[in-house]
């Protein structure tokens, strides 16, 4: 029995699985929180149990997946600069320079990849 995820399982699970009515409250929260996330979790959609970009708004390209923590923790796969990326700050969500922590390791990440 292999323990690999099948190609369709894992497009399923990385995909935007909202309805437009959800998509809209989540853009709504997202302007609610800004203040604190500094922009997190303004990813577009949502797939099984993760955030998905489905627009380019920064650095990040649509099909980028994964989650930020409340903890100040920060996880992301790109499927087309094929990497993954893990931020363990343990700061908490509490201020804005946590979401802003967050952001700027991003910008650096994508800042390094050399096309």
């Amino acid at each position: 029995m292999s323990s690999n995820l099948s190609r369709p399982a894992v497009e399923l699970m990385t995909g935007n699985l909202l309805t437009p009515e959800q998509t809209a409250a989540l853009q709504a929260w997202a302007r609610g929180v800004v203040h604190l996330s500094h922009g997190q979790e303004r990813h577009g959609g949502w797939g099984f149990g993760m955030a998905v970009r489905t627009y380019r708004g920064d650095f990040a390209p649509t099909g980028q997946f994964g989650c930020d923590g409340g903890a100040g923790t920060t996880t992301y796969g790109d499927p087309d600069n094929q990497f993954v990326g893990i931020l363990l700050t343990q700061t908490g969500m509490s201020t804005p320079d946590s979401g802003r922590a967050i952001h700027d390791s991003w910008t650096i990440l994508y800042q390094a990849i050399d096309d």
